[in-house]
């Protein structure tokens, strides 16, 4: 039963969630603020989490500073929700650390299908067994593991994945829609604004200035291509 994190201040809709999630033998712990879900984690409990689920409109600290905190705690998959769906509230909220987001009112079966999809995306990435030194970038395949000048650089999977899937094939131009099929999800409906925030995140971990890349290029108006220049 993988133990989610539900962070929700609506009593009546945090509930409704928490009895879905249940229903599909999930453990649920629930918190109706920001303070009391950074207390879960920092629990005895907290390293069981293997997914958070996060509303943005909290009281006191909001769901960008609780996402922004939990980042810097862990690893473990984080869908937002949003219940205006705004543009800007969806790009802050990716670019703060969350995998996916979900606007209210969301049904039951959309709820569950992305926690699904989430926590598969989250299990480990397969290695081809080869270690790759790009100019001082070095991507251990079989490990599973990214130095950087000899130091460890810790990248949660879904970056992980991004950085395996551009590197696999230097100075070819992926698409922000093949990415999103291949690193997210074969069947995965997703919204390419997700590649433009995991890319932005990858950056600030390995390129020495984010502004201006060496490893993981734009192209414009086509999409990524791993470098090193």
């Amino acid at each position: 039963m993988p133990h989610v994190l539900l962070i929700e201040d609506d009593v009546s809709v945090r509930d409704g969630m928490e009895l879905v999630l249940r229903r599909h033998r999930y453990e649920v712990t629930a918190a109706g603020t920001g303070e009391e879900a950074l207390a879960v984690l920092d629990g005895p409990g907290g390293a069981s989490v293997r997914l958070v689920v996060l509303d943005l409109m909290l009281p006191g600290m909001d769901g960008f500073e609780v996402c922004r905190r939990i980042r810097a705690r862990s690893t473990v998959p984080l869908i937002m929700l949003t219940a205006r769906g705004d543009d800007q509230d969806i790009v802050t909220g990716l670019e703060a650390g969350a995998d996916d987001y979900v606007v209210k009112p969301v049904t039951a079966p959309v709820l569950e299908a992305r926690i699904r999809a989430a926590l598969r995306r989250a299990e480990p990435a397969t290695g081809s067994g080869n270690t790759e030194d790009h100019a001082g970038l070095v991507i251990d395949r079989a490990g599973l593991t990214v130095t950087k000048l000899g130091s460890p650089v810790a990248l949660p999977p879904m970056e992980l994945r991004l950085l395996l899937e551009l590197s696999a094939a230097p100075c070819r131009v992926f698409s922000r829609e093949q990415l999103l099929e291949t690193v997210w999800d074969h069947d995965y409906l997703g919204d390419s604004r997700l590649v433009d925030a995991a890319v932005r995140r990858l950056r600030t971990k390995i390129e020495d200035v984010p502004a201006r890349p060496r490893y993981v290029q734009t192209v414009r108006g086509f999409g990524y291509r791993f470098g090193p220049l």
